[in-house]
């Protein structure tokens, strides 16, 4: 009997993928990844991007986010872009196999990103989703920790982060600490972000001193 029920739930997740639009369209479009349109309409809410820009990708793969930003800072920017899982090259993006998590990966990370004034950090990072939205959270809320650490150590004072959050446990007194790091903080929900996804999009700038 349970077999059946998973059967079935995969059927009808399967069904929802591929009549999404976006789905759809990513595939028409050939790009990497659903999210780059999250990034887009993020982007052209906000204008966060602009030729020439340096970048940091956090949990890039599979390149979706890197894909929508080169195109907008062009050859002249430049992308560093870091994940656990390995991410298929993409040109004019240097891709780090690395997981962030570990101490000593960051020490490394400081040590080469502090070379460059950086404009802006994203990360769509996220845990493995056990089901359980409060142990979710905070899993989501220790990588947030540390993309947060990452900015406040290498974003230039100007700079803007783009972070994936998931609302619920914890997520108003997390924000909270957002704003108390940064000058401006907005949140931001996607249209092309799943209607039943708990997530939303922080969008920080100008780091506090």
């Amino acid at each position: 009997m349970i077999s059946i029920k998973r059967s079935n739930k995969s059927k009808n997740w399967l069904k929802r993928h591929f009549s999404d639009p976006y789905v759809k369209e990513r595939n028409r479009k050939k790009l990497r990844s659903r999210a780059w349109f999250k990034l887009k309409e993020i982007n052209e809410s906000e204008k966060i991007f602009h030729t020439g820009m340096k970048i940091i990708d956090l949990g890039s793969n599979p390149g979706g986010w890197s894909e929508y930003a080169l195109e907008k800072i062009g050859k002249s920017g430049m992308i560093f872009a870091y994940d656990i899982l390995p991410m298929r090259p993409l040109k004019n993006v240097t891709f780090f196999h690395v997981d962030i998590a570990n101490i000593l990966v960051q020490r490394k990370i400081f040590i080469s990103l502090k070379k460059y004034s950086w404009n802006v950090i994203m990360s769509d990072i996220s845990p493995n989703i056990s089901g359980c939205s409060i142990v979710d959270n905070v899993n989501m809320f220790k990588l947030s920790n540390i993309v947060l650490k990452i900015s406040t150590s290498v974003l230039s004072m100007h700079g803007c982060l783009v972070m994936k959050l998931f609302q619920g446990y914890g997520f108003n007194e997390h924000v909270q600490k957002i704003f108390n790091m940064f000058k401006i903080v907005k949140i931001y929900k996607p249209r092309s972000s799943r209607v039943n996804s708990r997530e939303v999009f922080i969008i920080a700038r100008r780091i506090k001193i």
